[in-house]
């Protein structure tokens, strides 16, 4: 207990760091967990209006095409075709979520719900109230450590795996691990599950894995696209992945102004749909002098070929997608640094006119000025 006589200054900055640094984990942690159980609630209005639904036969295999054009039209955000069959299949893998939502919602939701959080498992499973089967106690996943623990676009990737034992697999090695979103797809991708088996020493398999991993940082909840979609944000808002690099874009955008090579700014954090992803730009222009969109890419670390295979696809994207009659063909450029280096690199996408490239090398700013512009910035804004 804090007395009148013993707070002093030092005491009283701590406290103030404390109590924010406390709340603001409590609050980042919240809205994960509601955005959760809100895909969570949405999958099971679905499962029940395609089990019970009163007019369900009208719609058919339009249901969920027919509901997100309807959602859209609502504003209810992430509800496209894909994400509302992610949502069902959140509801029938993860029927245990049901225990993290309140009284309150469970009397909204009605019996069904009610139904399935005391559904005894010794009963006929043919019982019409039971909405989903209950997995088997060895795949069981604590209800409150998978909505506290993960953000949904960690659930989002879990999803995709059909192997119920490999799921568990990876939620629990994510959990314990700490694992980034991007963490857990890499190992998925890289068999993490499959190499463990074949191990005969799994242990140090693990220990290697997680030494190197990127953690997942709850504090940075916010930036995920479900998150800043779900609160109404703007991607310039939430996207930028950190203060320096969106000190450096917003210095870019004016440095490329200032050159007067013909650079027409039209958007920043532009985002596009790729298939069913969506991806962000960091900065677009429009050349009045080449008569093309000109996209520019900032990364704070080393180059790597997913770099400008990334930036080559944006590229592409624009070529099919945003190009209009007259205009010449988009190209964008990549930059990559940290403390000890930067590297400028041009996507060109395919172009295979050495004429044409030329020209439009001759009207982008020099590798080198470009090179100059970010150690000076890094210089001055880096410790």
């Amino acid at each position: 207990m804090i007395t009148k006589d013993s707070l002093s200054f030092p005491d009283l900055l701590a406290q103030i760091q404390n109590v924010h640094q406390e709340l603001n984990r409590q609050a980042t942690q919240s809205v994960n967990i509601t955005l959760t159980i809100r895909n969570w609630l949405i999958g099971y209005y679905i499962s029940e209006y395609e089990l019970r639904g009163a007019d369900r036969a009208e719609y058919g295999d339009k249901l969920f095409e027919r509901l997100a054009e309807e959602l859209l039209l609502l504003d209810v955000p992430r509800t496209d075709k894909r994400e509302l069959y992610r949502y069902a299949k959140f509801y029938r893998v993860f029927p245990q979520i049901v225990e993290t939502v309140n009284p309150q919602l469970q009397q909204l939701l009605g019996k069904a719900l009610i139904d399935l959080v005391d559904f005894d498992t010794k009963h006929d499973v043919g019982n019409e109230s039971r909405i989903v089967e209950t997995p088997s106690p060895q795949l069981q996943i604590e209800a409150r450590q998978l909505v506290s623990l993960l953000s949904f676009s960690h659930i989002s990737e879990l999803l995709d795996i059909d192997n119920d034992t490999m799921r568990v697999f990876y939620i629990h090695e994510c959990i314990i691990g700490n694992w980034s979103v991007r963490q857990l797809r890499r190992q998925i991708k890289s068999l993490y599950y499959e190499r463990t088996g074949l191990s005969t020493n799994k242990q140090k398999l693990v220990e290697q894995t997680n030494n190197t991993v990127e953690v997942f940082d709850p504090s940075r909840t916010i930036r995920d696209p479900y998150v800043f979609e779900f609160l109404g944000l703007k991607a310039k808002e939430v996207m930028s992945e950190s203060h320096l690099e969106d000190q450096l874009i917003e210095k870019l955008q004016e440095f490329l102004l200032e050159l007067g090579h013909g650079f027409c700014f039209e958007a920043r954090q532009k985002r596009i749909l790729i298939g069913e992803t969506q991806y962000y730009i960091d900065l677009v222009f429009y050349h009045r002098i080449l008569k093309c969109h000109i996209l520019v890419e900032l990364k704070l670390a080393e180059f790597n070929h997913e770099n400008i295979g990334q930036l080559n696809t944006y590229v592409s994207w624009y070529r099919k997608n945003e190009m209009h009659p007259g205009d010449s063909d988009p190209i964008g450029i990549l930059l990559c640094t940290d403390k000890d280096s930067t590297l400028v690199e041009y996507a060109l996408a395919g172009m295979d006119n050495q004429l044409f490239v030329s020209k439009y090398l001759l009207e982008l700013p020099s590798k080198e000025d470009m090179q100059r512009f970010l150690e000076t910035q890094l210089h001055q804004d880096l410790p």
